[in-house]
């Protein structure tokens, strides 16, 4: 079987979220911010995980919520993908706890680390494997306790990442023109410093220094962070509606990893749509600094509220650690 734009083979089925239950504030009131920390955490709040709280916990409540909205169970689930770059632990995959707690079968199950594009790098494993005719029902979730990896004195990091995670079970589409229209990836190593937890590794074991100078915490270069996506993120969203044939004027939503008023102005500008058709952390509920799981987040949200309608064509985008940025096209 083969998969195309006008005659997709596989489809999302259901989406589901979970967030931490308390909202918190992203930086201490005494904590001034400034540029982009300051826009992110205007209006917005991050959510942070109680302690105990895993970040399997999380990805499998999102998962429970995807499976019930597509009317399926654990038992019926092929393959489990998680993308997350801060699972439970270093081994094993944190996809196995999920699998362990969701009651699934013995399917194969294994995390994927490409930070905030990580969701659409599951979607496109599962569009392939779906479209192919090889497994029936993948599960892909997006989570990431972000606040655990962020250097507690390092206020304007605090501001863009939270706790959260979102899950999307795909299927079989039904031949009716809904369904995954296309998936567009990149990835650039050379930028790869732009965004990293340097310690921990095989380069940097941790040791009692390294610890000391906060080594295994997430390092962000905001201003190239913030460069990256100005340029990368319209220009994949463009690839991605041309790999479906479509033009930005067919799409009915856009969703990209973050939404801040700059963000939305930007993609807005590049697509030629209205500000109010991209959704995103601005909404509220939303928990936008979620890393992989914010996409899924943004998107189960507007389906449950009413906003996203069977038919309509929304875009998915991020751009993440790696660097790696992404789009998708579907059609609900």
């Amino acid at each position: 079987m083969t998969s195309d734009a006008r005659n997709p083979r596989a489809c999302i089925l259901g989406t589901g979220r979970a967030l931490p239950a308390a909202p918190e504030n992203a930086a201490p009131a005494d904590a001034p911010l400034d540029g982009a920390a300051t826009e992110a955490s205007a209006g917005n709040e991050r959510r942070r995980a109680a302690p105990g709280e895993k970040t399997s916990d999380l990805a499998t409540r999102a998962a429970r919520a995807a499976l019930d909205a597509a009317g399926l169970g654990p038992r019926d689930l092929e393959m489990i993908i998680l993308a997350t770059s801060s699972g439970d632990a270093p081994m094993p995959a944190t996809a196995v706890y999920v699998q362990q707690k969701l009651g699934a079968e013995l399917i194969p199950s294994f995390d994927l680390s490409a930070s905030l594009t990580g969701l659409l790098y599951g979607l496109a494993v599962a569009n392939q494997f779906v479209a192919a005719g090889t497994l029936r029902h993948v599960l892909v979730i997006g989570a990431d306790l972000l606040s655990r990896r962020v250097d507690p004195r390092d206020r304007a990091a605090a501001a863009l990442f939270g706790d959260g995670a979102g899950a999307v079970v795909v299927g079989p589409a039904a031949g009716d023109g809904r369904g995954i229209l296309s998936v567009s990836l990149r990835a650039d190593g050379k930028k790869a410093d732009v965004l990293q937890v340097p310690g921990g590794g095989s380069a940097e074991p941790l040791t009692q220094e390294r610890l000391a100078d906060r080594r295994h915490t997430l390092r962000v270069n905001q201003p190239e962070l913030r460069q990256a996506t100005e340029e990368r993120l319209g220009g994949q969203a463009l690839a991605a509606l041309a790999a479906a044939g479509l033009a930005p004027a067919d799409l009915d939503w856009v969703i990209p990893h973050r939404a801040d008023a700059h963000i939305t102005a930007l993609l807005a500008e590049r697509l030629g749509c209205p500000k109010q058709r991209v959704i995103g952390a601005l909404d509220g509920g939303s928990a936008a600094g979620a890393s992989a799981g914010s996409v899924a987040i943004a998107l189960d949200e507007a389906l449950r509220d009413g906003r996203i309608q069977p038919g309509h064509r929304v875009l998915l985008c991020a751009l993440g650690g790696g660097l790696t940025w992404g789009s998708a096209v579907v059609r609900m």
